[in-house]
């Protein structure tokens, strides 16, 4: 048939494969409503297509760059409800980014203390640490 296209299935195992999602993940998504449910085979199958592949591509793409799962919702209300704009978008991921930026901040922090407390031990085999000592002050 001339102009017909057709649309590859997969099951949920096809799924975890195309996109490198764990199956339970997928389930959990669904269970949540980040992930749409899908429609059944006559035989009570899940089947996704391509707009699930990219939609989980995405949803993974998120949580890998820190997004929450309550932001990941909030950027697919966006898409969903066709009301996204740039200007929208641009402050929801400034917001992000400063997050990422404190976190950093904190890390380094945690760095610091953890460089100067080991610094101050002796490495030899005594039963006095002064890692394990700062630690448990």
């Amino acid at each position: 048939m001339a102009g017909k296209k057709t649309v590859k299935t997969l099951l949920r195992a096809g799924l975890a494969r195309a996109t490198g999602c764990n199956l339970e993940t997928i389930r959990y998504y669904e269970k949540i409503g980040v992930m749409p449910d899908p429609p059944r085979t006559a035989k009570g199958f899940r089947v996704y297509d391509d707009a699930h592949v990219r939609r989980l591509r995405f949803v993974m793409r998120m949580r890998e760059l820190g997004f929450t799962l309550v932001e990941v919702r909030g950027f697919l209300g966006l898409v969903d409800g066709d009301t996204q704009t740039c200007a929208e978008v641009l402050e929801r991921t400034q917001s992000h980014i400063a997050e990422v930026r404190a976190k950093i901040a904190d890390l380094q922090g945690i760095e610091k203390v953890l460089v100067a407390t080991a610094s101050q031990c002796s490495g030899k085999d005594v039963p006095e640490c002064p890692v394990l000592d700062a630690l448990a002050g």
